[in-house]
């Protein structure tokens, strides 16, 4: 176990740090992401992130440092699912591309509080009841099946919670007013199409992190490994959005590997009482589901882009 209150501090005020600079200085002024530029991106945050891992491994002993990096992959394998929503996000309200990093990065920031809280509570959970377990176990496998069964479907922006939630709290203009997420109209304060954008955004994490943050704690208990791992994860997720927003459609089977994860690190939690499974074990499966489901996603086409037989020729009259 990581203790004490310093590495809570130091770690905490390191992500504030660098949001301050990736907004105030890198993405001061709003602009449409590159490929380019969100590859670059996504180097630092996952060098980061590897750097930060080094520091555990060195700091708190290699087992702690293999649990940071299983939980990282974890939830960082399972952030990808987010891109595929957002991209549906962003088309239906039709956020221009120079506005996507700004809600983007709001939308993170309140997704790194509300898991804070939601990992607090489940340590908590765990710490009192140990029972919660089997239940984290059991939905984790329930997720998995229904999304390797579930087909897609189109994103129905009105009937989202994150749409009439804004459009109670307040007017929502109909036009976007810049990056601007609230304008006033007539003295009445109103909110622009891109605040309800953050807000939906906002929902979908909420979602998915009632999925993903159970995940980890199949690896370990361990709050601050919890805590850090996530964060990383959901911090390079912006720019990965941009680096696969084009290409997204081709990681088809993405899915099932992503389906198999949750079915694993479930059963894991399920079985916990009778066998152990090594965290180098579990990190291993892991790895191996992704990149498999990776490879089989680009090495097999679509159904809708493999292309028809020739028709036969006409038999002569």
């Amino acid at each position: 176990m990581i203790e004490g209150i310093w590495p809570w501090v130091a770690f905490n005020a390191l992500v504030m740090g660098l949001l301050a600079l990736d907004l105030g200085v890198f993405h001061r002024k709003a602009h449409a992401v590159s490929a380019r530029e969100a590859g670059a991106w996504s180097a630092i945050w996952v060098s980061l992130s590897l750097l930060f891992c080094l520091g555990v491994y060195r700091l708190a002993g290699p087992q702690a440092g293999t649990e940071w990096l299983t939980g990282y992959l974890i939830e960082k394998s399972l952030s990808v699912d987010n891109i595929f929503v957002f991209v549906l996000i962003f088309a239906a309200f039709r956020v221009p591309a120079i506005y996507q990093h700004r809600v983007l990065f709001w939308g993170i920031l309140g997704a790194l509080i509300m898991r804070a809280l939601m990992i607090l509570g489940g340590v908590l959970l765990l710490e009192r009841f140990g029972w919660v377990i089997y239940v984290f176990g059991a939905l984790l496998i329930l997720t998995g099946i229904r999304m390797a069964f579930e087909s897609e479907k189109e994103f129905d922006v009105e009937a989202g919670l994150g749409v009439r939630l804004a459009r109670r709290l307040f007017p929502v203009t109909p036009t976007f007013h810049g990056a601007r997420f609230f304008v006033r109209e007539h003295g009445v304060l109103a909110a622009t199409p891109l605040f309800v954008a953050l807000m939906v955004v906002e929902v979908t994490d909420l979602i998915f992190a009632v999925d993903s943050i159970p995940a980890i704690f199949a690896v370990t208990r361990d709050p601050f490994i919890v805590y850090t791992s996530n964060v990383f994860a959901i911090l390079g997720l912006r720019s990965l959005y941009f680096l696969l927003a084009g290409v997204v459609d081709r990681f088809h089977l993405l899915k099932f590997g992503l389906a198999a994860i949750l079915v694993f690190v479930g059963g894991k939690m399920l079985l916990s009482d009778v066998a152990h499974v090594p965290t180098t074990v579990s990190l291993g499966v892991i790895a191996a589901l992704l990149t498999a489901s990776v490879v089989a996603s680009l090495a097999i086409p679509p159904k809708d882009d493999v292309a028809p037989e020739p028709a036969p020729d006409p038999a002569p009259e």
